[in-house]
């Protein structure tokens, strides 16, 4: 995808998620904001989701991004951000795959418009 030179050094889940936003779409942005153990995405790794279910980026190679993007949904229709823990200890890692001995901390929150 080509970038216009107003997003050429923003790191390209952001500059994806700014393009939908220029764009008209909807969209929530999904933070790994602390891990604990044996995490597949490091601490500041982001997920872009649109109000369609597309995304950009990943928080965690595969395993919890299903449930993530089903968060980014209601966060894109309430508007209210949402905090996710994932983890061994916790019943839902093992159901979205995420059993590798970590514990994954989120936010995912709406992306406003700069003219809202």
């Amino acid at each position: 995808m080509e970038r216009d030179s107003t997003h050429r050094n923003v790191d390209p889940v952001l500059a994806q998620a700014l393009e939908w936003v220029e764009q008209g779409r909807r969209v929530a942005l999904a933070t790994v904001t602390r891990t604990w153990g044996s995490a597949p995405r490091r601490a500041g790794s982001h997920m872009a989701i649109t109000e369609r279910g597309d995304f950009a980026g990943s928080v965690s190679g595969g395993c919890i991004e299903g449930a993530v993007i089903r968060t980014a949904l209601e966060v894109i229709e309430t508007g209210a951000p949402r905090t996710l823990e994932f983890g061994v200890t916790n019943e839902m890692a093992w159901e979205v795959g995420l059993a590798c001995g970590g514990t994954v901390h989120l936010l995912v929150e709406p992306v406003a418009n700069r003219e809202a």
